[in-house]
């Protein structure tokens, strides 16, 4: 009893004794912006207060909400015990979108039984398939683009998570892969199919073009355990997901997500960064950028261009999700908007004119949901410029 009493007054005592931070002791204090935050003129101001004078300048343009999800027809809508997942962005060739996704089929096992048979992840044991629309909404299923490799190959267990690049006249789709036995230590890495039609057919990089990098981390012991590690090296160091490839000031950015060996949860969810590789040709080599990582927070990778510069949808995990993210070199992020209910897994359409507004390319394109932890549908995802807030009936300035 007398430790807790001890306790307790030892912090009315560190209370007391707080040190005070007033209007006139900040450097950066701004008077007409705390009026506009509401940021008191008295003599003491909390550290919240503290913080809302150091937020930087921001005006509500690239402010957006969401609106739900709704579902597709015709081949995308949901179909029981068929998995479609990871919608790449939309492209318009000839008068008719395109899209391509993760396709699997059955129920997930997980890590418990027999890796080489079980599909440990929805995404697991996947080919990537493609569908056409007219109008975004009624959908027709065309088939497999890629598919997984032969036997022994890089990429003999799964194909997943694409993003496509129509560039001079060429198309080419990034994508995850795996090679069997999917143990939970095996690593992920990033390959390329390049075709002269978006209908294929695909020819294959003969080897990843982005792995992670394993030679930086070291795991402890045989066990198939990812958290135990000796050193856990760099970002990536474990994993490569979710490729995006932007054409910008003459070479191609391929951003993508990364994951650590012995990756740590925070207070703010999973340590997971992206990063972006460079190169001079859409198929490579790409070279890791020195600045790696490019993010402090984020999961799905989802970049495009604006105003001279790149954009990125930062959602799910760490300090900085639900925020818009803007870099004038690609490479140096900074926060443009605090956002909540933004889709994952998104696939931009590619169709929209970017440059009208920050956010224009967000109107509308695809995503995918849960409807259980086994099977997945694709979905559409719409937004909206919110630059007031008034009830039903009233006036905005």
């Amino acid at each position: 009893m007398k430790k807790n009493v001890l306790f307790i007054v030892a912090l009315i005592g560190l209370a007391g004794c707080a040190k005070q931070v007033t209007t006139s002791s900040l450097t950066n204090y701004d008077e007409n912006k705390a009026k506009a935050l509401g940021v008191p003129a008295g003599n003491k101001l909390s550290s919240a207060m503290i913080r809302a004078i150091n937020w930087p300048e921001r005006d509500n343009s690239w402010f957006v909400e969401f609106d739900e999800l709704q579902p597709l027809k015709g081949d995308l809508a949901y179909e029981k015990g068929v998995v479609r997942r990871d919608p790449s962005a939309i492209i318009k060739v000839d008068s008719l979108y395109y899209v391509w996704y993760s396709k699997s089929y059955g129920p997930t096992q997980g890590f418990a039984g027999d890796l080489e048979k079980d599909k440990v992840f929805p995404w697991d044991r996947c080919d990537l398939w493609y569908a056409t629309s007219v109008d975004g909404w009624t959908w027709k299923e065309q088939g497999i683009a890629v598919a997984r490799g032969e036997k022994g190959a890089y990429d003999d267990r799964s194909v997943f998570t694409p993003e496509v690049m129509a560039w001079k006249g060429k198309y080419y789709l990034y994508y995850q892969t795996v090679k069997s036995p999917y143990s939970v230590r095996v690593i992920e890495e990033i390959a390329v199919a390049s075709s002269d039609s978006p209908r294929g057919p695909w020819v294959k990089s003969e080897k990843p073009i982005v792995s992670p990098s394993f030679n930086t981390g070291e795991w402890k012991g045989t066990a198939d355990d990812r958290f135990s590690v000796n050193t856990k090296g760099d970002f990536d160091s474990h994993k490569t997901h979710d490729p995006c490839v932007i054409p910008y000031k003459g070479k191609f950015y391929l951003y993508y997500k990364g994951e650590r060996m012995g990756e740590e949860i925070t207070f703010a969810g999973r340590e997971i960064k992206h990063g972006v590789a460079i190169s001079d040709n859409p198929t490579g080599p790409f070279v890791k950028s020195e600045y790696n990582p490019i993010s402090n927070s984020g999961h799905e990778v989802c970049v495009w261009p604006y105003n001279g510069g790149i954009a990125s949808l930062i959602t799910t995990d760490g300090f900085e999700r639900n925020t818009i993210q803007w870099a004038p070199d690609g490479i140096n992020f900074e926060i443009m908007a605090a956002i909540t209910g933004a889709p994952h897994a998104i696939g931009l359409n590619r169709t929209a004119d970017n440059e009208k507004d920050p956010t224009e390319i967000l109107r509308w394109g695809l995503t995918h949901k849960y409807v259980t932890y086994d099977y997945q549908c694709i979905m559409r995802f719409s937004s909206f410029r919110k630059t007031s807030h008034a009830a039903k009936g009233e006036k905005t300035r």
